[in-house]
């Protein structure tokens, strides 16, 4: 499941190359879809707006969303999307607003990537790929597309601001880190991938970041010192930055807004390298399973 640094390096990514954009029509494919949302009510409510800002929210992807001083034509709204293959035709539907200076959203569109969607700019003509759920015409003549082969992503819309819950790793301060972890009876590995505490946080930076720190993943939270706590702390701001920077970890189907793959799996020091040796000492990583997630860790250099 892409976790912070690949939902970062996409909402980035799509950022720099559809704001500004007019969404012309959507069109939802006829499979049932797991949204969290109806399709109808996330067709409409895309329909005539402009796209004024994308970011990250933990593992969402949030779509600011804007009107355009005008709403989508009966046909459209009826249908609530248009046929995939009239694409090029709405290739030359480029709206008179387009580059209007952007304004706070009046709705937010809101993409889980699950296991294995992907949110990917094409043009029109590009040939649809097998397990695309949705595609978002755009002013300009491109396509928003939403793939998803595994369907356990989840698409939403809302009229206030989302807000996923838990504190943003990049940006909670150590001494709120410290009382967010201390004194917890469970597993520091299961804390930190309680969303609820840090948002964003998954299983491959989780390995990562307590390698780092030198900390076992099943030392209980409340066991740990102050002078760990706050090497943790340090370790995933690291790694999460680190990864960022290469662009996330390709393990299985994860590519960015271009379609590329990121390069962090290259660096991985734990996560997936079970009987390899520790790139510190050499002592074989070992792979144990904690409330059904594997965690990954080197016997020798974390206590």
């Amino acid at each position: 499941m892409p976790e912070l640094p690949e939902v970062e390096t996409i909402a980035r990514g799509l950022a720099q190359r559809v704001t500004g954009e007019s969404i012309e029509s959507v069109w939802i494919g006829p499979r049932a879809q797991p949204f969290k949302s109806p399709a109808g009510l996330i067709a409409s409510t895309l329909e005539g707006k402009k796209i004024v800002d994308i970011h990250r929210a933990g593992k969402h992807i949030v779509i600011d969303l804007a009107d355009v001083g005008r709403a989508p034509s009966p046909a459209k709204k009826s249908r609530g999307a248009r046929a995939f293959s009239s694409a090029k035709a709405r290739k030359s539907a480029v709206t008179a607003n387009a580059n209007k200076p952007a304004v706070s959203h009046t709705a937010q569109w809101i993409v889980h990537l699950g296991m294995t969607g992907r949110l990917l700019v094409c043009l029109p003509e590009a040939e649809p790929v097998k397990h695309t759920h949705l595609v978002a015409s755009l002013g300009s003549g491109r396509e928003l597309r939403f793939i998803d082969p595994r369907m356990f992503g989840k698409l939403s819309v809302h009229t206030d601001t989302f807000d996923p819950g838990g504190i943003e790793p990049l940006e909670i301060d150590e001494a709120t880190f410290l009382t967010l972890f201390r004194g917890r009876k469970t597993f520091i590995k299961s804390a930190l991938l309680n969303q609820k505490l840090l948002r964003g946080v998954g299983n491959i930076y989780a390995d990562e970041a307590l390698f780092r720190a030198g900390i076992r993943p099943r030392r209980r939270a409340s066991t740990l010192t102050r002078n760990q706590l706050r090497k943790l702390y340090l370790a995933i701001k690291e790694v999460l930055q680190e990864a960022i920077a290469l662009g996330g970890s390709s393990i299985s189907d994860y590519v960015d807004a271009d379609g590329e793959e990121g390069f962090f799996q290259l660096q991985h020091r734990v996560y997936g390298r079970e009987g390899e040796p520790c790139l510190v000492c050499k002592t074989p990583i070992r792979r144990i399973v904690i409330t059904g997630r594997s965690s990954h860790y080197c016997p020798t250099c974390q206590k």
